[in-house]
């Protein structure tokens, strides 16, 4: 039963960690280096992400500076970049790449949150199926005489405590994320 509860602990956690990775991609009108990290150039035949291939840093507050270590590679993390997601257009001066974040407009910074929301119900949402996916597996064992009834309320009630530390958790990332983006 302890390998149990140990595996839903960790699908868990491993959720709480994804979450904050799509988290950590999300422009909130600030600079922020992790928003290039789904963006992949080519290099010498093979897509190969931007972190890998140049410099990323922030030179001001809204600022990120790009600076491969081939120059010749520029054209290409230039095209890149304007290809994603990210949304902003990369201004080439030979050397390096700038990406100015624009600041965001109320309506957009709405839009964020919700989606926000969004992101921490599906992870409540996952969090709530391994908690069902343990009790089954719990309830098997009783079934098959491995545990005794009280072991398996026992095992239900850590179960849903360890439930309802990660959604408590969920709910603190979100808020966070929610503040940094209503911020000003």
């Amino acid at each position: 039963m302890q390998t149990v509860i140990n595996g839903t602990k960790d699908k868990m956690q491993r959720r709480v960690n994804h979450l904050e990775e799509e988290y950590s991609g999300i422009r909130a009108g600030r600079a922020n280096p992790a928003v290039l990290d789904k963006v992949t150039v080519d290099y010498y035949g093979t897509p190969t992400p931007v972190n890998q291939v140049a410099a990323v840093s922030i030179a001001e507050a809204r600022t990120l500076v790009v600076q491969p270590w081939d120059t010749s590679l520029l054209k290409d993390l230039e095209r890149a970049i304007q290809m994603s997601d990210v949304g902003i257009n990369p201004q080439n001066d030979g050397k390096v790449l700038r990406l100015n974040f624009p600041p965001l407009t109320e309506d957009r910074r709405k839009e964020i949150v919700k989606e926000i929301r969004e992101m921490a119900e599906e992870s409540k949402v996952q969090v709530r199926n391994a908690r069902r996916e343990a009790i089954d597996k719990i309830k098997a064992l009783k079934k098959s005489g491995d545990i005794t009834e009280d072991d398996q309320k026992n095992g239900e009630k850590k179960v849903q405590d360890i439930t309802d530390k990660f959604t408590k958790e969920i709910d603190a990332i979100s808020e966070k994320k929610q503040k940094e983006i209503m911020a000003i």
